[in-house]
């Protein structure tokens, strides 16, 4: 991705401090929005676009902490650089605590801060590379129909007993339409065996990714099954 798809977002009270680093920003070929407030930069930010923040800490209104806390709460992948007039340890480890990238006291290096807006826009891009390769994962599992998604499910209970004549036993049905609809579910989820099967889940993150995807798994018993035609 080039900078010139990546923009860095600005939110500062005091004008002059926007102007300079704006200006800093642009020469050297850095798209950037200039906000005189957390509340303004909320009604113009698009969280679809790549992008890192530079953050005022000490803004009237709604707070840099609170706009930090507000960005976390949305789950949007932001980094956030904080500069401050007024900071000290304590407002220091607060915002490192957050998830910072850094903590800048003015007046700081350019220099400095062009290092963190480097280092925040590979975090950025790393990070949506990430949730993007998760949600392509998530949209094969959401290709399986019922009985394959069951059938996933079963051999994620029961790991060393995923052979068709096992499932076949578990699902009642016959192992001739558990190969059937494990050559489909293989197909669909893009994996060569039921190891890759492992390997595609065990990428994913956060709790419970399986039954995320694919419901709560069940705990089916002989007699249980839908019949041969499911």
């Amino acid at each position: 991705m080039s900078d010139a798809d990546f923009t860095v977002h600005l939110v500062d009270d005091d004008r002059d401090v926007r102007r300079a680093l704006s200006r800093a920003l642009l020469a050297r070929g850095m798209p950037v929005q200039d906000h005189a407030s957390a509340e303004a930069f909320l009604a113009a930010y698009d969280p679809a676009r790549p992008a890192c923040l530079i953050l005022d800490y000490g803004l009237p209104g709604m707070s840099g902490l609170d706009l930090q806390a507000e960005i976390a709460r949305r789950e949007d992948i932001l980094p956030i650089i904080f500069i401050t007039g007024h900071g000290g340890v304590a407002e220091a480890v607060r915002a490192m605590r957050g998830g910072a990238i850094d903590f800048l006291e003015k007046p700081f290096r350019q220099a400095a801060l062009m290092e963190r807006i480097d280092t925040a826009r590979s975090t950025a891009l790393r990070l949506r590379a990430a949730r993007d390769h998760q949600a392509a994962i998530a949209q094969r599992f959401a290709r399986l129909t019922e009985r394959e998604a069951e059938i996933v499910r079963q051999i994620f209970a029961h790991p060393a007993e995923t052979s068709s004549k096992e499932l076949a036993r578990r699902l009642d049905i016959s192992p001739r339409t558990v190969d059937h609809h494990r050559a489909r579910i293989l197909e669909k989820l893009n994996v060569a065996s039921v190891s890759g099967l492992f390997g595609l889940v065990a990428e994913l993150s956060g709790p419970g990714p399986l039954d995320q995807l694919i419901g709560t798994a069940a705990q089916a018993t002989p007699g249980q099954g839908q019949g041969e035609s499911a």
